[in-house]
């Protein structure tokens, strides 16, 4: 048992002996203390008078035998909050071994734990590898988390680098909240945008691959979706010019028309469509696939649209038979949401062809059938939330267990300075190329800085790997989800500050101290009893590290990596400033010097844990 639980439970006892109440977990109100203030964690009072209060109004209405058979609460209503502290301040002392002494501020308790308490606990962190984590276990809730969410028209871009990132750091929450996870993805591999690709290498590719062309697959691609754009756009540039209003030349343009006709084909099964559809897709995912891979993401099922429309399409006609939904006299499918408020919502067009909330109908079907989820998390960008609000409406309607609770993880856009991205038009920024920059700027840095003197060429290009990965990665994550960003890759690149570079050298340099401390000395708690008083900022320390579980614990009920970054960073600022203040290997004292190296190496696994939970990895070496 923790500090704060051992606290809430020796203060709840309080309660109960001094004023015969049966104080809630809510009642119970643990926080650290305010620095201005003596002692360590302060718990609040009030609410135990206030509850007094009110059952002693409440009993004031009952009948004389009533009222002698009531609770004694009347003890602490008749007491101010300053009293009610100080009897329950004194109480702990007597009955709680952890607590040395108290002070009284209005009605906050603040407890000063004692010395031999923190020793403990650090003693309990340091048995404990996986310290504020929890294991998953076969009762575990299995928890689906859908990211990435790519188009197999163009490679992947500073936006979906972010929804990478945010979908695998809250699979590593989750699991570290002990939850059962599966990650996912869902390739939106058919429709108009695959057809412009295919129709515009056709034309114009002139046979190139990947293998000829020396790109990678998805890059390729997406050059053809661009050549597209370019020559759809002059084809309309010249009807206009013909006299023909803008829309309809939209419409009117030879390649949509002919783009359109390949969908036709596509649809219908035809096998030279599809056998073009299958080579170009391939060299997509072989793309794909190494970005994932660069990027330290990856999932364990893949779904694709092409596998999944044709399900929705049958479920919605399912629930159409059952009267879920309506069909109008166009022969379009709609389902009826203003009862929840909203709007009618298209399913299926007066074609029979599918929406992509049919999509997501179908794709949510595979899924369960797949596997027995008790959860769902869909991270999407928050231009889709009217779109969610529905889904959840209807899966729930059509018998989804988890449908009427999943979880839209919206998140906001992210830019450069230089302003937004614009696929069609070839100005997006590609995330092979973004990734690529940032470890050659952590290579530049570093190498400017001196951190890689006496290191060889292949230990140089893999720690600006870990650190101008761990830049990016950190840069974006820190941020509150649901913000809007800018991401400045100078601005991550700092060994200094809320980066993950400053953290990761704080790593590296523990990790250092350690190699250097005596091979002979062992760095556990077994060797390193306390024989002297622990300073403010090793109690700090210890303080800091034990609220990991709380933050981790936070963060999966927020759906929210910015609460570890955010942790991360101050437990850094925290050891540093201890390092500052106190020497670890020119310590005199042994047992001092034991203590602080044990200090320090658990400092050093959270860190790493913390920044494994992010998707970050720590170097040995910096």
């Amino acid at each position: 048992m923790n500090i704060e639980a051992l606290i809430s439970k020796a203060a709840g006892e309080a309660v109960k002996a001094l004023y015969g109440m049966e104080a809630s977990e809510k009642m119970l109100q643990l926080q650290k203390t305010r620095s201005e203030f003596e002692g360590n964690l302060t718990l609040v009072v009030f609410p135990f008078v206030k509850a007094a209060n009110e059952r002693v109004q409440r009993q004031a209405c009952l009948s004389s035998d009533e009222r002698e058979q009531a609770r004694p609460e009347a003890k602490a209503a008749k007491k101010s909050p300053e009293q009610t502290a100080q009897e329950i301040g004194e109480y702990l002392v007597k009955n709680c071994s952890a607590i040395e002494k108290f002070n009284v501020v209005k009605g906050f308790l603040n407890l000063s734990i004692g010395d031999g308490a923190w020793v403990q606990l650090l003693s309990a962190i340091d048995a404990d590898e996986h310290f504020g984590m929890k294991q998953a276990t076969d009762d575990s809730p299995l928890v689906m988390i859908e990211y990435s969410s790519p188009n197999t028209n163009k490679p992947l871009h500073l936006g979906h680098v972010r929804n990478n990132l945010l979908g695998w750091s809250l699979a590593q929450i989750m699991e570290a909240n002990g939850n059962k996870v599966v990650k996912t993805n869902i390739v939106n591999d058919r429709g108009i945008h695959i057809c412009k690709s295919m129709l515009a290498w056709l034309k114009w590719g002139n046979g190139e691959t990947p293998e000829s062309s020396g790109k990678k697959g998805d890059h390729l691609i997406g050059d053809y979706y661009v050549a597209f754009d370019k020559h759809y756009r002059e084809e309309i540039k010249e009807l206009v010019a013909q006299g023909m209003d803008e829309e309809k030349a939209k419409q009117e343009a030879p390649l949509i028309k002919e783009a359109h006709e390949m969908l036709v084909k596509w649809e219908q099964n035809d096998p030279e469509v599809r056998a073009l559809w299958e080579k170009m897709n391939n060299w997509v995912y072989a793309g794909f696939d190494e970005t994932y891979k660069k990027m330290g993401v990856s999932f364990d099922k893949i779904y694709y649209e092409s596998q999944t429309y044709l399900k929705g399409k049958a479920k919605v006609e399912e629930g159409l038979a059952k009267g879920l939904f309506e069909r109008h006299e166009d022969n379009s499918v709609w389902a009826d949401l203003t009862n929840e408020g909203l709007d009618q919502k298209l399913l299926l067009r007066s074609d029979g062809t599918s929406v992509y909330m049919t999509q997501d109908i179908g794709t949510a079907e595979m899924r369960f059938q797949d596997y027995p989820i008790d959860k769902m998390i869909y991270v999407v960008g928050n231009e889709q939330n009217y779109h969610f609000q529905v889904l959840s409406i209807l899966l729930d309607r059509l018998g989804f267990k988890w449908g009427k609770e999943l979880v839209h993880f919206s998140y906001g856009m992210v830019e450069l300075p230089n302003g937004k991205m614009k696929s069609r038009e070839g100005t997006v920024v590609d995330a092979d190329d973004l990734m690529q920059l940032m470890v050659e700027d952590a290579y530049k840095t570093s190498m400017e800085l001196g951190k890689f003197d006496d290191m060889t060429e292949d230990e140089r290009r893999e720690i600006a790997r870990i650190v101008g990965m761990g830049a990016l990665k950190y840069f974006i994550l820190k941020v509150d989800a649901r913000k809007n960003m800018l991401f400045n890759p100078e601005e991550s690149i700092d060994f200094n500050g809320n980066t993950g570079p400053f953290i990761q050298y704080t790593y590296a340099r523990i990790r250092s101290i350690l190699r250097k401390a005596d091979r002979n000395a062992q760095c556990t708690m077994h060797n390193a009893q306390l024989g002297c008083a622990l300073n403010e900022k090793e109690i700090e320390l210890v303080q800091k590290m034990n609220e990991f579980g709380a933050a981790v614990e936070q963060a999966g009920k927020d759906y929210s990596p910015s609460g570890i970054a955010n942790y991360c960073y101050e437990l850094t600022k925290v050891f540093n400033q201890f390092y500052h203040d106190y020497s670890i290997l020119n310590e005199p004292d042994e047992q001092k010097k034991l203590f602080r190296l044990v200090l320090a190496k658990n400092v050093a696994k959270i860190i790493k844990n913390a920044m494994g939970l992010l998707g970050i990895e720590v170097p040995e070496r910096m």
